[in-house]
């Protein structure tokens, strides 16, 4: 008998996770996430939900000059994906981080070979698949459901997605690197959470705000301006998928400079 065949079969798998900590770490905390139904509900459904209740209304169906002959629900659409990315960016992510902290869930990390800039990614990349999960199935509502014209340029709505969403997971992840207490996490990415949604025109739709707000809110992560273009109009700007890329990055290098386990 070899070697490799005298030794156990979780001994073998014990050695594959402490080979691949991170790996280990991904399909722990993606069991957590998925344990939280509310979350993943509001964060993956409630967007498309809200979208549904909306065409539920017949006065809402109707073509009008002040959407440029669209129905509400063509034009209220993209930014309605602001929703499920912020309440994960801005709350979910940021929350999630600093209770870990105070209950000292990262200290013990400390105690491992694991970085912290590896907690950081692997919440980014679930809270990345998440939101994905959650466009996906609002495409599928608004375009299978409720006849909603499919998006104009596919390759610049996906562009818009990932740098948009980027853009707003790093904020969450500065705002969880800085904040020591989960109360003042939730805080801070509540008002985030609003000022982006205000200027994404959840609140309000942008014909009704004032010329600059729409202009700022162009810029704003996520630039639902850029998802309106790639999904209704001729594709978004450069200036605008540059903004987001700047930001995520910036931002990201942030967090990894100040995240602290404890």
């Amino acid at each position: 008998m070899n070697e490799l065949t005298s030794i156990a079969p979780g001994t073998i798998r014990a050695r594959r996770r402490a080979a691949n900590p991170l790996l280990a770490l991904a399909a722990a905390e993606a069991r957590l996430f998925l344990r939280d139904p509310v979350t993943v509900l509001l964060a993956i459904a409630l967007p498309a939900l809200i979208l549904a209740g909306l065409a539920a209304v017949p006065a809402l169906r109707e073509p009008g000059d002040v959407f440029g002959g669209l129905r509400f629900t063509d034009y209220f659409a993209p930014a309605l994906l602001a929703f499920n990315i912020a309440v994960l960016g801005l709350q979910n992510l940021p929350t999630g981080l600093a209770t870990y902290r105070e209950k000292g869930v990262l200290r013990r990390f400390s105690a491992t070979p694991m970085r912290p800039s590896a907690v950081l990614v692997v919440q980014l990349v679930i809270n990345l698949a998440t939101a994905a999960v959650g466009t996906a199935l609002m495409l599928m509502v608004a375009v299978l459901v409720l006849d909603v014209p499919a998006p104009r340029h596919p390759v610049g709505f996906v562009l818009a997605f990932l740098l948009g969403t980027s853009a707003v997971f790093a904020l969450g992840l500065v705002i969880a690197a800085l904040a020591p207490r989960a109360r003042l996490a939730t805080g801070i990415g509540t008002v985030a959470f609003f000022l982006t949604q205000f200027f994404s025109g959840v609140y309000l739709p942008k014909f009704l705000l004032p010329d600059v707000v729409v202009r700022i809110g162009e810029f704003v992560p996520p630039a639902t301006a850029a998802f309106q273009a790639a999904w209704l109009g001729d594709g978004p700007a450069p200036s605008q998928l540059v903004v987001m890329a700047v930001i995520a990055v910036t931002a990201t290098t942030v967090a990894a400079r100040f995240f602290r386990w404890e």
